[in-house]
């Protein structure tokens, strides 16, 4: 099969796909009287076809499952037009612990706490564990045997990434004070802190140490199926 022709049906195919779609996936779709292209040559057009989307509103974007089409974040504002709704903020609390998990995993809930200062809510971690953005690694070795906690491949697609080395670095942190009003992420998503103290100020060292910049790894991102911001595009369905 000519590569052009390839790149056509790999587009057709990933702009009709609800789900991220993997270069094993895409291989599956096709059957020997297809004139079969090999994985090499699937992988082949997907490098080229990200060359092609350079000068367009839309990529193709690779990330932990799989790749997707999706708006760039450049047009994100406009596509989010499309929908009145108001966004739901997600609280500093909620984003502290996934960045304290992400950074430091496998990681139990009593050591976000010692981090933190404060008790971190049953509310958080359900939230998360609903959303799969984390899961139940194992339980520590220690007396009461608590919960590890570390995040999912569903994390890593929903912030754009491929992989947890391309969590940003020491060298760019920021202050998590400036950033704070930024961190609007339009979900449907209500999260009640009430049990959870910490509505004021707090000073994370341990974040520091652990090379989180909270602005880049939570940047908004519009899903057009699912009306849901996410982090980085826009899906193009």
């Amino acid at each position: 099969m000519q590569i052009k022709q390839l790149k056509k049906i790999l587009e057709a195919v990933l702009l009709a796909s609800e789900h991220n779609l993997s270069v094993l996936q895409l291989d599956a779709l096709f059957e020997q009287d297809d004139d079969r292209p090999s994985r090499d040559e699937i992988r082949q057009a997907l490098h080229e076809m990200t060359d092609d989307y350079q000068q367009r509103g839309y990529e193709l974007k690779q990330v932990a499952s799989g790749f997707r089409l999706q708006v760039r974040q450049d047009y994100v504002k406009w596509v989010e037009r499309l929908w009145e709704d108001k966004p739901v903020r997600y609280t500093r609390a909620l984003l502290e612990t996934i960045a304290l998990i992400a950074y430091r995993q496998p990681i139990t809930r009593g050591e976000i706490e010692e981090v933190r200062g404060v008790s971190v809510s049953s509310s958080i971690i359900k939230t998360l564990l609903e959303r799969e953005w984390i899961k139940l690694l194992g339980h520590k070795d220690v007396p009461g045997k608590p919960a590890l906690y570390g995040t999912t491949a569903k994390f890593l697609d929903y912030f754009n990434l491929k992989s947890l080395d391309e969590l940003p670095t020491l060298a760019e942190i920021k202050d998590l004070d400036s950033i704070h009003p930024e961190l609007a992420l339009n979900e449907d998503i209500e999260v009640d802190e009430s049990a959870d103290t910490d509505t004021q100020t707090t000073e994370i060292s341990s974040l520091t140490d652990s090379n989180v910049d909270i602005k880049q790894t939570i940047n908004a991102e519009t899903r057009v199926n699912d009306k849901k911001i996410r982090p980085a595009a826009t899906r193009l369905h």
